[in-house]
């Protein structure tokens, strides 16, 4: 069993490492109105089909000066023949003053590539960045951004993945007293998560997996693989403790322990599979990445920790702590966790109240959640994306970061004179900084009006211009002509994409839901049970949603977890978060009910089963042995 793991370890990811990986950010929704606008630009306007980068210059003087002219034209003539990139428009060429910022220090070169963000290679897009950051010089800063780039550039690893692995070493070394007990359920979870993060590159080639699916399925797998690992290296320990060799002390860990790890992963993987009921590409492919993560990691538990066991034997207390690894073996009416079920078991109803009450209060931020997609401006200043994002809001306006696309099908001769005096009326509008003057195709068949608001892309405001533009202004001039206008840009498809997450919300929380409680049912045999569990698990969740709105988007404790912008919470947010709560707490419901109803099928009293359940006997390992591996042994 453990060379088989060592051999699918090395197999998975040389071929991982063989075909690479194909990450990306499509979160494109295909009926939506923004993707109307797409589709029509890339038929009627091909040179505009593909997305495009902004260089963004600033200057301590004017960029028409001699100098800085030099070296935008030989940026430009350096951008132009690297690949996909089919056209490069200096701000200093004629006709493109609305590349220039006022003060005419800021300004910004358009680099257009032939294809959308999640079909360009990163290596093109890369390069183009290497490039434009080249020409950067005392005087004159240089930084690139647009959805090209934020594809390809993300902020490094932060210290959180190691804190919390840690932390996690902190308290299981605590707990088991034991270096070898701890390191069972790490190298568990990290064998697995090895090999979900192999396969996870190999799928990327067939599903829709975006670029934070990799992060998703880190943190998942490490956190449930730790969670069954413990689960039975505490059985197995206790059955040492009991008297049984290993074998056997093995046997029972897997029977009884494995059962409820079993149940628990399957909760874990019902929750995960909601995702599929949203019905777009790049959700399915988190819910791929994560079942695949937990799987892995169940498959891990219950095959090579198990083999471990039976290599590790007695010496699984091997290398100790003195002082944390004899305890004994019945707890007593000392032993903290033993006094703390029986205040609660005797405090039941108080409580009951209190903790309601503290998960109440907790949720109540979630009904001032505002689910819209981020904008480049959250990002680090050490990054190029925020950088670029910056220095154009400075210099044009926090709008200009997330211009409106409108574009219009054209039928007939009067319709050019329509989208005229639609270019017009949008100058009119509340919240419209300015409004290019309208482009047409070869043929007149389709024309092309861009949109600067007055607001950030991720401001509430800008979600609804867009509503205002295609609910009353676009149909106000429209009505009745041979034009057809939809209003596109990412932006746009932000809010699109934005909306119809919402909706989904509902669906996926009931079939997750029910799907759990018919679970609990089959394996309890209990109705009140199922109950009780999803309204506890749904009041966690409420609670937990409240903390990220005070924090992420009210700005509470924003030092403390580094928070530099307030925002609102990316839709994908919510939806993770719920599968992922839901999962986790459904495990730990499986836990504990397992360990009370082990006590309570041999002495039939609930209240003692509860006291057990919460709080289990603590195991007084047999002294090591010598034999190298405990199967060997039958003392």
């Amino acid at each position: 069993m453990l060379l088989g793991w060592v051999l699918a370890v090395v197999v998975v990811i040389g071929l991982a490492q063989w075909v690479g990986s194909s990450l990306n950010n499509n979160f494109a929704l295909a009926s939506s109105p923004s993707q109307q606008a797409e589709n029509l630009l890339a038929s009627r306007f091909p040179s505009l089909k593909g997305d495009s980068a902004d260089v963004v210059l600033r200057s301590s003087i004017a960029l028409e000066s001699p100098a800085n002219a030099a070296t935008i034209a030989r940026l430009t003539q350096a951008l132009r023949p690297l690949a996909h990139v089919t056209a490069v428009q200096s701000p200093l060429e004629t006709g493109n003053g609305r590349q220039l910022s006022l003060d005419h220090r800021t300004g910004f070169v358009v680099v257009q590539f032939d294809a959308t963000s999640a079909n360009l290679p990163a290596g093109s897009i890369l390069r183009v960045i290497d490039t434009a950051r080249g020409f950067a010089r005392k005087g004159l800063e240089v930084a690139v951004g647009g959805a090209p780039i934020e594809s390809v550039v993300t902020a490094a690893p932060g210290s959180s993945e190691g804190i919390g692995l840690m932390a996690a070493m902190v308290v299981m070394l605590l707990a088991f007293g034991s270096v070898v007990a701890m390191g069972l359920p790490m190298l568990t979870a990290l064998v697995g998560v090895g090999i979900g993060s192999g396969l996870l590159e190999v799928l990327s080639h067939l599903l829709t997996v975006p670029t934070f699916g990799p992060d998703m399925m880190i943190m998942i797998g490490i956190g449930v693989g730790i969670d069954y690992a413990l689960f039975i290296v505490t059985r197995y320990r206790r059955g040492l403790a009991e008297g049984r060799p290993p074998r056997e002390a093995t046997v029972v860990a897997i029977s009884v322990a494995g059962r409820a790890v079993l149940l628990a992963g399957g909760t874990v993987v019902i929750a995960l599979s909601g995702l599929f009921a949203v019905g777009l590409p790049f959700m399915d492919g988190l819910a791929v990445s994560t079942i695949v993560a937990v799987g892995l990691v169940l498959a891990a538990a219950l095959t090579l920790l198990p083999a471990m066991l039976g290599f590790t034997g007695f010496s699984i207390d091997r290398l100790h702590i003195p002082g944390l690894l004899s305890r004994p073996a019945t707890p007593t009416g000392r032993d903290f966790w033993v006094r703390w079920s029986r205040f609660v078991r005797r405090w039941s109803w108080a409580c009951t109240v209190f903790a309601v009450a503290l998960l109440v209060a907790m949720a109540v931020p979630l009904f001032s959640m505002r689910q819209a997609f981020s904008d480049a401006g959250n990002d680090p200043t050490s990054l190029t994306t925020g950088q670029a994002f910056n220095l154009l809001a400075e210099g044009f306006g926090a709008g200009f970061n997330g211009p409106l696309i409108i574009v219009a099908e054209l039928r007939g001769p009067g319709a050019v004179r329509t989208v005229s005096s639609l270019a017009e009326r949008l100058r009119t509008v509340a919240g419209v900084a300015s409004v290019s003057s309208p482009s047409f195709n070869a043929t007149d068949s389709a024309a092309v009006i861009t949109i600067d608001p007055t607001t950030a892309p991720q401001a509430a405001a800008t979600a609804k211009l867009v509503g205002n533009l295609r609910d009353e202004i676009i149909p106000q001039v429209t009505s009745g002509t041979r034009v057809t206008a939809y209003v596109g840009g990412e932006t746009a498809a932000g809010v699109d994409t934005s909306s119809y997450l919402s909706t989904r919300m509902p669906w996926v929380i009931g079939l997750v839901v029910l799907l759990a409680m018919l679970l609990l049912m089959v394996m309890f045999r209990s109705i009140v049970i199922p109950l009780k569990a999803a309204a506890m698990n749904l009041l966690s969740i409420g609670a937990a949603y409240g903390v990220i709105v005070a924090i992420f988007q009210w700005g509470w404790l924003h030092a403390i977890f580094g928070v530099g912008h307030t925002g609102p919470i990316d839709p994908w947010i919510p939806l993770m978060m719920f599968t992922v709560v839901f999962g986790l707490s459904m495990d730990y419901e499986v836990f504990l009910l397992s360990s009370m109803r082990e006590t309570w099928s041999r002495s039939r009293d609930n209240s003692a089963a509860v006291g057990k359940g919460l709080c289990p006997p603590r195991e007084l390992s047999p002294p090591p042995r010598r034999s190298w591996c405990a199967y060997s042994d039958r003392s």
